[in-house]
């Protein structure tokens, strides 16, 4: 059992577990002297806090913050919305938890929201929602939505939609916007036009070589005409047949916060390039250099954390990274001993397929394979599957890992720092006690 002093720092750092990890770890005191007796204390504090003996406590990474007291409650409050993490509510920027994105397919009321401006106000008539195609096309369009359903072949796709970044809140130090966990993906069956039919009917120019998307948003400023973000993407992306222009969700027109009446969905690469209320695209001769385009972007070569990284060093996201989810059980779980736990969950890898799926319940010592499900088609998020056991009573965490085609695999800790939080494709895990 832990002495005085740690149980004293339990009461004192109850509701700030991450500071008491740092004072039992001694990560301000001398690493040297201290060394022993604080691994054993930061084990016996770690014990305390979860209500259970750890098992595979000697495989846990030194400082490593077990799940059971990083997790937080959360507070349904959005209109339309269910059980949904809200980071920021002007504009409204909000995560469902894991276990909310078990579904095979993200219902409405789960899917993330992130906005930059604000909402336009409902249409009574969206058929008559019009948006517009120019640049460098020798055919410019205006088309009402209830011309591009008219004049187009219909294609359903079940997509992904990942937020640049989502994750955020894992970045050590900290990054600037919102506290993303690991909920900012949602996969929904999309009904719309393929992007690249519009752009072929436009009749796009050999000299165009990007796109800028823009949509209908309200500039929090309430300023008229002033734009909130305008993204893009390099042509090829753009013609990608997978690419849509929707106008449905699962069946059902688009919430307002996700896009109703008209959405472009540009999967697998930041959410930020798949536009909501779509009113322009602009066909490019060069870089789209739209409000934001600054933003969403990685430096060029590994930096040391906090390091201020210029512009002109950093390049723009474009494929998101390979990632899984745990959707099943919801973290914090009590199982009796003996008892199997099956597992299941999603996984993704931006413009490539995921190959594998492991998971461990050691710290990473060890792995076993899970089941993992070809995609329904390119760009869906893959279910998979497995079962373990765990050997003894006590407190675990399950740890899944994906790895993709090109053999690419999710790291343990956060990747590489970035000055914006993007591209944090660190394992999932979750906390398992058995009694």
């Amino acid at each position: 059992m832990p002495g005085k002093k740690e149980r004293g720092l339990f009461e004192l750092y109850r509701d700030d577990p991450e500071k008491a990890d740092w004072e039992l770890w001694g990560r301000e005191a001398d690493p040297v002297s201290r060394r022993g007796f604080l691994k054993d204390a930061g084990l016996a504090f770690m014990a305390l806090t979860v209500g259970a003996h750890i098992p595979h406590a000697r495989f846990i990474p030194q400082g490593l913050i077990p799940v059971a007291l990083a997790e937080s409650k959360t507070t349904p409050v959005i209109e339309g919305k269910s059980g949904l993490i809200v980071h920021n509510d002007r504009p409204i920027n909000a995560e469902p938890p894991p276990h909310l994105l078990d579904a095979d397919f993200t219902p409405k009321e789960h899917f993330f929201v992130r906005n930059n401006g604000l909402p336009p106000g409902a249409t009574d008539n969206p058929g008559a929602w019009t948006f517009t195609v120019d640049g460098e096309v020798r055919k410019p369009l205006t088309l009402t939505l209830d011309e591009l359903k008219r004049k187009f072949k219909h294609h359903t796709l079940a997509l992904q939609i990942e937020c640049g970044g989502n994750g955020r809140a894992g970045f050590y130090p900290s990054a600037k916007g919102n506290q993303w966990r690991f909920g900012a993906i949602g996969c929904a069956r999309f009904t719309g036009v393929r992007l690249c039919d519009v752009l072929n009917a436009a009749s796009v120019k050999a000299s165009a070589v990007y796109t800028g998307y823009y949509g209908d948003d309200l500039h929090l400023s309430g300023q008229p005409g002033k734009v909130s973000i305008s993204r893009g993407t390099p042509i090829a992306k753009a013609m990608d047949e997978h690419t849509l222009i929707a106008w449905a969700m699962n069946d059902e027109p688009l919430p307002l916060l996700n896009g109703f009446p008209l959405r472009l969905v540009t999967p697998g690469w930041p959410g930020s390039t798949s536009p909501k209320w779509l009113k322009r695209i602009w066909v490019r001769d060069r870089v789209h250099d739209g409000m934001k385009m600054d933003h969403y972007r990685v430096p060029r070569h590994p930096v040391k954390p906090g390091t201020p990284v210029p512009l002109e060093d950093t390049v723009i996201i474009e494929s998101m990274l390979v990632k899984s989810l745990i959707t099943h059980p919801r973290t914090g779980i009590e199982i009796k001993k003996d008892q199997p736990l099956v597992l299941r969950g999603h996984a993704w890898a931006g413009d490539r397929s995921v190959a594998a799926m492991h998971v461990s319940v050691d710290f990473g010592a060890t792995w076993q394979g899970a089941q993992l499900k070809e995609p329904v088609n390119r760009y869906a998020w893959q279910r998979w599957q497995t079962q373990v056991r765990f050997p003894m009573p006590g407190y675990y965490e399950v740890w899944a890992r994906a790895t993709d085609e090109a053999g690419v695999m999710q790291p343990m800790v956060v990747p590489g720092w970035n000055p914006s939080g993007y591209l944090n494709n660190a394992m999932h895990r979750i906390a398992v006690t058995v009694r």
